[in-house]
C-alpha cells in the first residue's frame, strides 16, 4: 500500500507520453482510450516496439501524479490504458498513480500492461482490500514466450492473481511460441481471457488463425494491433 507520507503533488514518475486513441487490442479493442505511458522496463524483448520507454532512452518528461490525473480528467475517457515499458516498475509509486486513476468517478477500466516480471502480489492485494476502486483495476498480463528471449523471468505466481476480467496476452513469433502459449494456456491459466497475438514480420496472422483452428482453442482471442493497420507501425501517440 501506498505510504501515508507519499501525496500525489510530490510524487514523480518519469513518462514517455499521455494521449487519447483508442486502444489497439485486448477485449477493449476498438474503443476511445487515455494512454498513460511511463517510462522504464526491467525486460528486453527481441519484438519490443517500444524501445523509446526504456534505457539507453530518456523520459521525455516527470510528472507527479497529480498532474497526470489532471491530463487524464482533461480527455475525459473513461478507458485508461497504464503501460509502457514496465508501468508497475516503480512499486510504490505505480500503485499510487492507480489508486489516484480509480479514485475518478468518470473512470470506469483501466487496464494494465505488466510483462510478468513483476510480481503482482501488492497490486492484488489493493485491488482485493478496495473493491470498490479495485474492480475497475484489470492486469493485461504479457506472458513472454521463447522467442522474447525473456521467458525465464516469468513470474507463475502471477497467474493466481488473475480474474476472470483480466487478460493473457502472448506475442507468437513463431511455431515454438504457439507450441508453449498452447501448453500454458491449457496447464497454467485458470482465470483471464487469453489473447495470442502475432508477430507479423514471422507469424502472418492467417498463419497463427490456421493453427488455432486446428488445435480448437475457443476460448482464445485472436489479437491484432488495430493502431498498426490504421496509422503507420511505427507511429507514436496514436
Amino acid at each position: 500500500m501506498p505510504q501515508a507520507h507519499q501525496t500525489i503533488d510530490e510524487v514523480k514518475i518519469p513518462m514517455v507520453e499521455l494521449f487519447e486513441t483508442v486502444e489497439g487490442e485486448g477485449t477493449q479493442a476498438g474503443y476511445p482510450t487515455t494512454f498513460v505511458r511511463v517510462f522504464n522496463c526491467n525486460l528486453r524483448c527481441t519484438w519490443c516496439d517500444t524501445p523509446y520507454s526504456y534505457a539507453p532512452a530518456k523520459p521525455e518528461f516527470f510528472a507527479t501524479i497529480a498532474e497526470i490525473v489532471a491530463e487524464v480528467k482533461r480527455y475525459g475517457h473513461p478507458r485508461i490504458c497504464l503501460t509502457g515499458g514496465e508501468p508497475l516498475i516503480h512499486g510504490e509509486k505505480s500503485l499510487l498513480l492507480i489508486e489516484a486513476l480509480a479514485q475518478l468517478e468518470e473512470v470506469a477500466d483501466i487496464h494494465i500492461e505488466t510483462n510478468g516480471a513483476i510480481h503482482l502480489a501488492p497490486f492484488h492485494a489493493w485491488r482485493e482490500a478496495n473493491p470498490e476502486w479495485g474492480q475497475k483495476v484489470r492486469f493485461v498480463l504479457d506472458y513472454k514466450l521463447p522467442a522474447s528471449g525473456e521467458q525465464d523471468k516469468m513470474i507463475e505466481e502471477n497467474f493466481t492473481f488473475l480474474r476472470d476480467t483480466d487478460e493473457v496476452k502472448f506475442v507468437i513469433a513463431d511455431d515454438t511460441d504457439f507450441d508453449v502459449a498452447v501448453e500454458v494456456v491449457r496447464q497454467r491459466i485458470e482465470r483471464g481471457v487469453p489473447l495470442f497475438s502475432p508477430v507479423w514480420e514471422s507469424m502472418p496472422p492467417a498463419r497463427l488463425v490456421e493453427r488455432m483452428l486446428a488445435e480448437r482453442l475457443t476460448h482464445v482471442k485472436l489479437n491484432l494491433q488495430l493502431h498498426k493497420v490504421i496509422w503507420d507501425p511505427n507511429a507514436r501517440g496514436v
